[in-house]
């Protein structure tokens, strides 16, 4: 992750991570210059992240609720999820939208990818970078939904 994040650091660039956890790729992205954002469902992962951020001096902001934004539907199919839990927008708590990150990180359990995909397409701006940890081949880059990983 460090790696695809030298790659694609430009000065003053917002990054958000979906299911921030316990905040260590957030965290790490702030002390790299960027400015950066967590969203997490789990308060009590979210209470670790700020925690681990204070401990290490950094900036990172985490709130906690979930990475659908407010009344989304996913285009061409249902929007259930096995592994996306319910729960209130966290863009509202972050009093920014989804169109003022520059890059985004999601970790797509099962077939969450096509849903990270499609709210890109929602709701990012198509200059924006859509990072997706592949298990199978690692860290993905993704503009206006092309694969845009060895194009740097």
């Amino acid at each position: 992750m460090r790696s695809a994040l030298v790659t694609h650091r430009t000065p003053g660039a917002r990054f958000l991570e979906w299911g921030s956890a316990t905040g260590v790729i957030t965290i790490m992205a702030d002390m790299m210059g960027f400015d950066a954002y967590g969203i997490e469902l789990d308060a009590s992962l979210v209470n670790t992240a700020r925690a681990l951020a204070t401990r290490f001096d950094s900036q990172a902001r985490f709130v906690t609720g979930s990475f659908l934004p407010t009344g989304y539907k996913r285009l061409g199919g249902d929007d259930e999820s096995d592994t996306i839990g319910d729960g209130p927008s966290g863009y509202l708590q972050l009093g920014r939208a989804l169109d003022d990150f520059d890059v985004v990180f999601g970790y797509p359990w099962d077939d969450d990818a096509p849903l990270m995909h499609d709210l890109m397409r929602q709701y990012g701006r198509p200059d924006a970078l859509l990072l997706l940890n592949d298990t199978e081949r690692g860290v993905r880059a993704f503009r206006g939904g092309r694969d845009v990983t060895n194009a740097r």
